[in-house]
């Protein structure tokens, strides 16, 4: 189930939501995340570990495997451990402790002696370091720990390093005891996620610990491990010394990084040449003599761009470059062990000759989409109203003909590499296009803080994004010229448009909702910024953060301020049909905006999804919003409704809402046969 290898020779087929939701990963699943490579190559470089990772929506869990793969074009990969939950990520956010319900990334560490791996597996509900034989004979636990195991490595003498936050037990039962007087509402709550207290960052500092090997069994030292477990700043680092990094080029907190390389005992050379700024990632070749760096480069960064630079007084030398998403390189000889994909494409490991571009096939974990039928994809480059560099990715139907006006749905807010379901994964982007919709991916322009000077705090930077609300207005001129050219394709229909996005992208779904008239129907993932809401069930902590940005203190009344934002304060004009899919955890601070459309009885309908996180984790609920988002889309830009058993419910309430919707009535008055398919009842692919 984990696996497969090798190419299908069936007929294309449509694609179906199971081909998504169970794609077999490596990696986290978003190519915009930056996250460590989940490739590890073993000591004497032939052959690599990685985690394999499946969801399945029929047992709501995940198939995981530890997998050990030759570095050869068409290998085989031997399985060396299985099982396991999957882990996410997990973090402090204004200080207290988060779960953001994203895939972590779990990177395999070979022992010295290339003979075992140690790596992440979850079970129970705690992620323990475990270790694996790496000639597939045999796996166990490692540590048991009662809280989570954050990373592992190995020492040089063969012991055993691993993180953890070990007072999180303590912390925990100390909030136990103070629950039988009543938990102080202080900055530790976060009424959102419930009334428990949550984990501060002082509770559970993060700590090393090291491993003895011993005969048949390891055991603690209780000897913290030195902090230095990598290349000093990032660096990379030769045998004979020489060293590679990137360094801010000023004190600002949105200041790009420039290279910079040293030999042994000399000066810093800084790299002068603009090509030198924002280095992705950087390898020394097998000599140690040549630097490489890939960086992302071109109209808004779409383009993968690979250097080559002898450190000293010249320019560094582009040796290739593509809109192929290259990443989680490492090094394999002269050559390097990469990951990549493209729209339409799902991630493959590649070796790749940095010098010229040419790749030979490793491994592919999803052969069966070479039979499965896509959608055409197209690029359009734009600019906003302020200057700044905008893409995105046009998809159509497969035979579509040319000049058919279809409705068009937005997915946001990254383009890069294979098209799933957006940020969050919850719009299928290429279901839409076989459901018989245009769909505009698309990827963000770059934020407003960045072109101000001197911001050296987070705070700071959120303060010029929000001051305004510049950011949002300007995400919303690019949303607009983004449409705009995809309506003068002459292949879309301005009459039905729709709009989706999770966090960043819900946010600005609501702005375009409120501050145009674009939108047809909507989609989103986590709501809202509202007055009253974002000073009070976001808890303390995030009032005093929206506070420290500029928002107004939940006693002040300001209409002014509020109301290019505030879906509640602008619900009497608002008629767009919304659907609100949320986690457990947010839906609370959508009930503002939801209750104010709901009095003024517009076409708004949410869902609440348990125990979920910011980004929704569960299979089963995937598949859930997958299907609900393309019933909600068809319904209201296709007027087409779904006859499958226990969906009645639904198109009851639907078309409850459309009898007072006069821009919906006019939809569906314009869909005909010729020019949307026969106004029949539709059956989604299985």
């Amino acid at each position: 189930m984990l696996s497969a290898q090798g190419g299908q020779s069936a007929a294309p087929r449509p694609i179906a939501a199971r081909d998504l939701i169970g794609l077999r990963d490596i990696g986290p699943p978003d190519a915009s995340s930056e996250s460590a490579s989940p490739l590890s190559l073993s000591p004497d470089g032939r052959k690599v570990a990685f985690v394999l990772s499946r969801a399945d929506p029929e047992t709501n869990g995940y198939c995981r495997a530890l997998l050990v793969l030759p570095v050869e074009p068409g290998a085989l990969p031997r399985t060396v451990d299985r099982g396991g939950e999957l882990i996410t990520l997990k973090a402090f956010v204004r200080g207290l402790w988060a779960d953001f319900g994203f895939p972590k990334a779990v990177t395999p560490a070979w022992s010295p002696d290339g003979t075992a791996i140690a790596y992440l597996k979850r079970e129970g509900g705690v992620t323990q370091a475990w270790i694996a034989s790496a000639d597939g004979s045999g796996a166990k636990p490692a540590t048991r720990e009662e809280s989570d195991v954050e990373s592992v490595s190995w020492a040089s003498d063969g012991s055993l390093v691993f993180t953890t936050r070990r007072p999180e037990a303590g912390a925990r039962e100390k909030a136990e005891a103070e629950a039988r007087s009543g938990w102080l509402y202080d900055y530790r709550i976060a009424p959102n996620y419930g009334a428990r207290p949550r984990l501060r960052e002082s509770d559970a500092p993060l700590r090393r610990f090291r491993l003895d090997p011993a005969p048949g069994a390891m055991t603690p030292s209780g000897e913290e491990a030195p902090a230095a477990l990598g290349g000093e700043n990032g660096a990379v680092v030769t045998q004979s010394g020489w060293r590679a990094w990137a360094a801010p080029e000023d004190g600002s907190l949105v200041s790009p990084l420039r290279l910079w390389a040293a030999r042994p005992g000399g000066a810093p050379v800084r790299c002068h040449a603009p090509q030198c700024l924002g280095p992705n990632a950087m390898w020394w070749d097998g000599r140690g003599a040549q630097l490489r760096f890939l960086r992302r480069e071109g109209w808004n960064k779409e383009t993968y761009a690979f250097y080559r630079w002898n450190p000293g007084p010249g320019d560094p030398v582009r040796t290739f470059a593509t809109t192929d998403v290259i990443q989680n390189c490492v090094p394999a000889g002269e050559r390097l062990l990469c990951t990549t994909e493209s729209s339409t494409r799902p991630r493959r490991v590649i070796l790749l000759d940095p010098a010229t571009g040419k790749s030979d096939l490793v491994f592919d974990p999803n052969p069966e989409f070479e039979s499965i039928r896509l959608g055409t994809v197209r690029r359009l480059r734009w600019r906003n109203d302020r200057g700044l560099e905008a893409w995105g990715d046009l998809i159509l139907p497969a035979g579509h003909r040319r000049g058919e006006k279809l409705p068009l749905v937005v997915v946001q807010y990254n383009s890069r590499g294979f098209l799933r379901g957006g940020t969050g994964d919850e719009y299928p982007v290429h279901l839409l296009a076989e459901r018989g919709f245009a769909v505009l991916s698309f990827e963000r322009p770059p934020p407003v803080a960045l072109s101000v000077p001197g911001l050296k705090s987070v705070e700071a930077v959120n303060a010029a994004n929000q001051q305004g609300w510049s950011e949002r207005w300007s995400f919303l001129s690019s949303l607009q010229a983004g449409v705009r050219l995809a309506v003068a394709t002459g292949d879309v229909d301005p009459a039905r448009l729709g709009i989706t996005g999770l966090s960043d992208g819900a946010t600005s779904a609501r702005f375009a909702l409120i501050n145009s008239n674009l939108f047809a129907a909507a989609a989103i993932s986590s709501c809202c910024i509202e007055p009253k809401t974002v000073m009070t069930y976001g808890g303390i902590a995030f009032a005093e953060f929206n506070r420290a940005i500029g928002f107004p203190p939940a006693t002040a009344e300001d209409p002014v301020f509020w109301r290019p934002m505030s879906m509640a304060l602008n619900a009497e004009r608002m008629e767009t049909p919304l659907l609100m899919q949320l986690a457990d955890e947010e839906y609370l601070l959508a009930l503002e905006a939801f209750e104010a459309l709901r009095e003024k009885e517009k076409p708004v309908e949410m869902y609440v999804f348990p125990d979920e996180r910011h980004i929704k984790w569960q299979p089963a609920h995937r598949f859930a919003i997958y299907e609900r988002n393309l019933d909600w889309f068809d319904f209201w830009l296709r007027c087409r409704e779904d006859p499958a058993a226990g969906k009645a419910g639904q198109y009851e309430r639907w078309r409850a809402m459309r009898v007072r919707s006069g821009r919906a009535r006019a939809i569906c008055a314009q869909v005909t046969p010729t020019s949307n398919g026969p106004r029949l009842p539709h059956r989604p692919a299985a």
